[in-house]
């Protein structure tokens, strides 16, 4: 491909070179430079792509985009100056792959929780009409129905559009995707344009990463503006308050969902326990009873969102009953195991924010008949401010409290563990710190009709210690125990 049609739209100056140099690859990390590739220096928190740019050239690279001009750089190829690197890079990527979004539907799901399930639930529904349907997200991508892990929510742009191109070739009708706050703000998914996107809903999280929730939401926010049609959840505080500006624009069609208040989605007669959560899902094209193999409200309001991405795709009620159905869970988000006696529950579930804690203990008190058991930690080199929050709502809604690890990462985990237990007031806590034991000391202890949750971690298979990357699979961990 020739350089010149890759910079179609942008705005660069050339500083050196020229423009009729054959592109064969692009990178944005000079250790996968090869012959012929561009290699954009992006200026990161922790390292800037600048310091690089001569190991690019050793490796191969013909052209370099930058933002800063430090030195004279000796070699045949092309450097080109740009305001703002990641964005340059993001629509060189998009015209390099040749616009892979164009051949299929495209749907965003941005919140703080939610997006995972929501995704597996449109999932499901779009492939019980006969989609051939692609994913990306947390748990990993799924292409062709091939799973791969993934090492970010939402991929870095020249990677995100690869992953397209590989949909492309599958053939895929449409592509499910978590868009991350992280994503957003760092112009990963910049000059796309998504059909679909649900506003999940927006609680204290990355406060490490943005300066307070407002910067938070303005980020989320980027979402709406490159997308078609949008589909908010208005119980929540930013929601509406998304929802409020977005309805201006009559270029856009806005569904509202709700539990709380009537809406253009909106549930009535909610019925939960521990095998899922049932209830009366109302639309302007009618009303049907659906059945979640999840319980708690928010699934409830996982399912709404999905529903309106649904309808906002003409996909009949009929269909989404059934996709609703036919899914009986998504790993690690309220996974429920028991032992062959039956006798008590162990739950894992990713949540890791206050409001995700919330929403799971609220759900527990629905049908817990016997003891609470949470055990859980905090990150490490991660926002610091929501540790005491998050023990006051462990010591609030549970009878035992046992605290342990959950990526420490290079913080010492029992620095961790004083940060928690500021928050909490009760005496009912234990600190076990290495997290197998800590689940093993639980279920080899519950009672009959305990609940034991396990959360944090949810589909993750490794613990961050010393920056080492530990194989840690709290599936197998509980199933051992059980004698599963």
């Amino acid at each position: 491909m020739i350089l010149k049609n890759l910079l179609v739209d942008i705005d660069y100056k050339i500083i050196k070179g020229h423009l009729n140099n054959d592109i064969n690859g692009l990178c944005y990390d000079s250790r996968k430079a090869k012959t012929n590739y561009i290699f954009f220096a992006i200026k990161g928190f922790n390292v800037d792509g600048h310091k690089f740019i001569k190991k690019a050239i050793e490796l191969g690279a013909n052209t370099i985009v930058l933002e800063e001009l430090n030195e004279d750089y000796i070699f045949d190829g092309t450097i080109i100056q740009v305001d703002d690197t990641k964005k340059a890079m993001s629509k060189i990527a998009i015209n390099y792959y040749n616009k892979p979004i164009s051949k299929f539907n495209l749907y965003g799901i941005t919140g703080t929780n939610g997006k995972t399930t929501t995704s597996y639930l449109i999932k499901s529904i779009l492939e019980n009409t006969g989609d051939k349907v692609g994913l990306i997200g947390t748990i990993g991508n799924i292409i062709d129905g091939k799973f791969k892990k993934s090492t970010h929510t939402t991929p870095e742009s020249i990677d995100l559009q690869n992953i397209f191109n590989d949909m492309n070739k599958s053939n895929i009708d449409s592509c499910i995707m978590e868009v991350s706050s992280h994503s957003l703000a760092l112009d990963r998914v910049y000059g796309n344009t998504f059909d679909t996107s649900i506003f999940t809903n927006l609680s204290k999280e990355h406060m490490d990463f943005h300066k307070d929730l407002d910067d938070y939401f303005d980020a989320k926010s980027k979402l709406f503006d490159m997308s078609k049609n949008c589909v908010i959840n208005i119980d929540d505080h930013y929601g509406k308050k998304l929802y409020d500006k977005l309805i201006k624009d009559k270029n856009k069609k806005i569904l509202s969902y709700s539990i709380n208040t009537k809406a253009d989605i909106y549930a009535t007669n909610i019925i939960n326990d521990i095998d899922g959560a049932s209830f009366l899902l109302n639309t302007d094209e009618g009303s049907i009873n659906i059945k979640l193999h999840a319980p708690g409200i928010f699934n409830v309001y996982n399912a709404l969102g999905a529903c309106g991405a649904c309808l906002l795709n003409n996909i009949s009620l009929t269909s989404m009953k059934e996709g609703f159905e036919n899914i009986n869970g998504v790993r690690g988000r309220f996974e429920v195991f028991k032992p062959k006696n039956n006798k008590f529950s162990v739950i894992i579930d990713y949540a890791h924010t206050p409001d995700g804690y919330e929403n799971i203990f609220k759900t527990v008190d629905e049908f817990a008949k016997g003891k609470k058991t949470v055990i859980f930690g905090c990150g490490g080199d991660r926002d610091v401010t929501k540790r005491p929050i998050m023990g006051d709502l462990a010591s609030n809604y549970n009878d035992l409290v046992i605290l342990t690890t959950d990526n420490p990462r290079t913080e010492d985990p029992n620095k961790i563990i004083l940060d928690i237990k500021k928050g909490i007031k009760k005496d009912n806590s234990i600190f076990i710190e290495d997290r197998k034991e800590a689940i093993e000391y639980a279920i080899k202890n519950a009672v009959e009709n305990e609940v034991i949750l396990v959360i944090g971690k949810g589909h993750e298979s490794y613990q961050l210690i010393n920056n080492k990357v530990i194989e840690f699979n709290e599936n197998e961990i509980i199933k051992n125990a059980l004698n599963m």
